[in-house]
């Protein structure tokens, strides 16, 4: 059928409706009117259709900000219909009845996927400060059953987000996204800035904008949830590979207030053997607030910063630096901010500070930014940053705020994309000074886009609570489907005020929740420890041999026996849109058990994670779907379709591996870089077949981008009890030529647990050359 497509151009230049309405063929899609407004239809490619609506007497320029692919030429089938018209790619099918103005998006057999509602759009005039500009409102209609997932990370504890009202604009804990995806395999990407309301009911589905000059949204057909998060990668990013050390543990404080009291913590950490790679330095190292955000240290706290930075890295750990959109009035930026006027009029962080942000829509203040950034901070050697307020913080809010002017138009119009802009402002800086150090950003808030820079974003200033922690789980899997994977929380809640006072750390209560929150954290993409009020070091709850500690060290060591399984999971997101929390829906999308369960995910493809979420849990039910299960405490097999219950004492919560998972399980290090994987333990679950690629490469630099890295793939074959071991592909500086694989098949009491096998079923040599190893009994 679709050899026989002709491309676009070929199309009739314009055609006459009966109706009356003209419609002209344009480059990948046509153009028409309705009523009062034009509908241009494009495909991005045969996947990815834009949707733009705009007054007839009116033209677009608008460049987004979060979609950065350039149209693909795409072959179309383009037809009349009775009541309007019809394209058609091989992949989605695109009418639009010019009798309603809907648009309805279907596969090429005629399945629909989303309708838009009859007479579904408005465009309603406002003043944004002096221009005439509109309201912008696009009403859907779904399923009644269709469940949809998205809208960037909200807390409202929900999997499933339909019967949804919320306002999406970006504030502290709360990341706005106009996105969502559904079970049906499509998403849509509302590409607008401003606030945003978003309302879900038995009727319609809307997305109503408060600042616009169009309507202006971006379909995207996946076949499923992988495939939907695949075209929003395709769409607005591919996320860079993260540095190796940050799948590592990082501990934090608000805040570390010397040199010596940041760099005795790492001492501490490698003192008691438990493992540790990053360190962070939170604010106020420049000194007093009107200096805010000086982005140089105070001498008295930090007098040889430079020394300072050589000693972390000679203790094998790696620092993160905050840095701030806002500056106070007594600093240097600041002054040429201002005299340039590339300050945004409102108070941000702290109170009665005087603070102002910059302008990080204006080139040149994003230049400004990085030159001071570069020279106080960058220079010194750090390795990542923690961008704090990248929402940003806005206190004493007056309505004449939102009318403050950045290079981009009013503060209003394009508040939700402020952490995209400032977030790529350093990314891009960092990347145009040096490729031998990745860029790792700690980020606040997001928009869409905001993978491609290295952000792995954290849920804010959340408080120590058992229902806020278990808000986290839903929130960070909701975020990840919008196409953003890298997400944490600090660990325990940032707010501990109810712990202040009753016993901090050495609280039993308080060492409850913060040790199951840790738990949870080692299977985030990040996993760092964070608060005010209470340290959160591991030796503040407690010794060696006390409950608390051993707990804690136990998952922090669990975390550093997965390094080869999350950094191969990492290359999967970076090479094949993957994602590393992944909500159950992505794998058994035909089972509704999974649809609105919001407690437990996969991490990788593998593992089944389900945390502990309220106090007290002697056990915890956990839902496993259909297949063959492995419980990873104890390698007794478990048949899935049903829910199990399993006993969670406080240094157990449930983990579970699919039959078929090769599993790579690294050695047992104090920081991540200490041991090569020349003795690599892989771990097979069997009863099923199974596939899994070990990726390395040099660690910490851009080098794998020119291809310097290797992959390796393992092949189980179930009934034949053999592991096939692919030739190595690839090479780079510093790779092992020759190895032991130190192979474990799995069952009862074999292969489980944490700590390393003490026994093997067989060590394979290899030096980059197929192999094929039996295990028939």
């Amino acid at each position: 059928m679709f050899k026989k497509l002709l491309p676009l151009g070929i199309f009739l230049a314009s055609c006459f409706w009966a109706s009356g309405q003209t419609s002209v063929g344009m480059p990948g899609g046509v153009k028409t009117k309705f009523k009062n407004y034009n509908i241009e239809i494009r495909y991005y490619s045969d996947k990815i259709v834009r949707v733009i609506k705009y007054p007839l007497d009116s033209t677009v320029h608008k460049k987004s900000l979060s979609v950065i692919m350039v149209p693909e030429k795409v072959q179309l089938k383009v037809t009349k219909t009775s009541n309007g018209i019809s394209l058609q790619s091989v992949s989605v099918q695109t009418k639009l009845d010019l009798s309603n103005g809907a648009i309805t998006f279907s596969k090429p057999d005629g399945t629909v996927l989303l309708a838009e509602k009859p007479d579904g759009f408005q465009l309603n005039p406002i003043k944004d400060v002096n221009l005439n500009r509109y309201q912008a409102a696009q009403s859907f209609v779904l399923d009644t059953t269709e469940a949809i997932y998205g809208l960037g990370q909200q807390q409202n504890g929900k999997m499933n987000q339909r019967n949804t009202k919320v306002l999406l604009e970006n504030a502290n804990t709360k990341v706005c996204i106009p996105y969502f995806q559904s079970i049906k395999g499509y998403g849509l990407f509302w590409d607008n800035y401003s606030p945003t309301d978003f309302t879900d009911t038995k009727t319609e589905t809307v997305f109503n904008s408060h600042i616009a000059d169009l309507g202006d949204y971006y379909f995207m057909y996946g076949g499923n949830g992988d495939g939907v998060v695949a075209q929003m990668r395709t769409l607005t990013g591919q996320a860079p590979m993260m540095p190796f050390w940050t799948f590592g543990f990082s501990q934090s404080r608000e805040r570390y207030k010397t040199q010596d009291e940041l760099l005795d913590v790492v001492k501490k950490y490698r003192s008691l053997h438990v493992p540790l790679d990053g360190i962070v330095q939170d604010w106020q190292y420049w000194g007093a607030d009107s200096v805010w955000n000086a982005m140089t240290f105070d001498h008295t706290t930090y007098p040889t910063p430079q020394q300072w930075v050589n000693e972390i890295h000679n203790l094998h750990a790696k620092l993160f630096i905050v840095a701030w959109p806002g500056f106070g009035p007594k600093t240097p930026q600041y002054t040429e901010f201002d005299k340039n006027n590339q300050l945004i009029n409102f108070h941000s962080w702290p109170p009665k500070a005087g603070t102002k942000v910059y302008d990080p829509f204006n080139q040149a203040a994003r230049d400004i930014y990085w030159r001071y950034l570069n020279k106080g901070i960058f220079s010194l050697g750090i390795d990542a940053w923690w961008l704090d307020s990248t929402e940003p913080d806005h206190i004493d809010v007056k309505p004449v705020d939102f009318e403050q002017p950045t290079a981009m138009g009013s503060f209003r119009s394009i508040q939700n994309a402020f952490p995209l802009m400032h977030v790529g402002n350093v990314y891009d800086h960092q990347r145009a000074t040096t490729s031998d150090k990745r860029v790792s950003i700690l980020a606040r808030s997001a928009f869409a886009g905001s993978q491609r820079y290295g952000a792995n974003t954290w849920s804010g200033d959340i408080s120590s609570r058992w229902d806020v922690f278990t808000r986290q789980v839903p929130a960070a899997l909701n975020f990840t489907l919008t196409g953003i994977p890298y997400w944490n929380a600090d660990i325990g809640g940032f707010f501990a005020r109810d712990y202040e006072k009753t016993g901090g750390a050495k609280n039993p209560k308080f060492q409850e929740l913060y040790t199951r929150w840790l738990e949870f954290a080692a299977f985030t993409p990040l996993m760092r420890s964070h608060g005010t009020m209470v340290p959160r070091e591991i030796y503040q709850f407690g010794e060696r041999g006390e409950w608390p500690f051993d707990a804690q060290e136990r998952f922090i060591n669990i975390r550093y026996h997965l390094l080869p399984y999350l950094y191969s999971t990492a290359w999967d997101v970076t090479r094949h849109s993957g994602s590393i929390m992944r909500a159950l829906y992505l794998d058994y999308p035909n089972d509704p058990q999974v649809y609105d369960l919001g407690s437990q995910f996969l991490l990788g493809r593998s593992l089944l994670v389900a945390p502990v979420t309220a106090a007290d849990n002697k056990t915890t039910s956990v839902y496993l779907p259909a297949g063959k299960w492995f419980d990873f405490w104890t390698g007794q097999s478990v048949v899935g379709g049903s829910k199990v219950e399993k006993a969670t004492p406080m240094d157990i919560i449930p983990l579970y591996l699919k039959a078929g998972t090769v599993m790579p399980w690294g050695p047992k290090v104090e920081y991540s870089t200490e041991k090569k994987w020349d003795q690599l333990e892989l771990r097979i679950y069997p009863g099923a077949d199974g596939n899994f690629t070990l990726y390395e490469d040099e660690g910490d630099n851009y080098n794998y981008e020119k291809g310097k890295y290797t992959e390796i793939g393992f092949h189980w074959n179930d009934k034949a009890r053999t592991l096939t071991i692919d030739q190595r592909k690839g090479a780079f500086t510093g790779m092992l030529s020759s190895r032991k694989f130190n192979v474990v098949i799995v069952d009862a009491n074999h292969g489980a647990g944490y700590e390393n096998a003490s026994r093997f079923d067989q060590t394979v040599g290899y030096d980059g050359k197929q192999a094929v190893v039996s295990f028939k009994k």
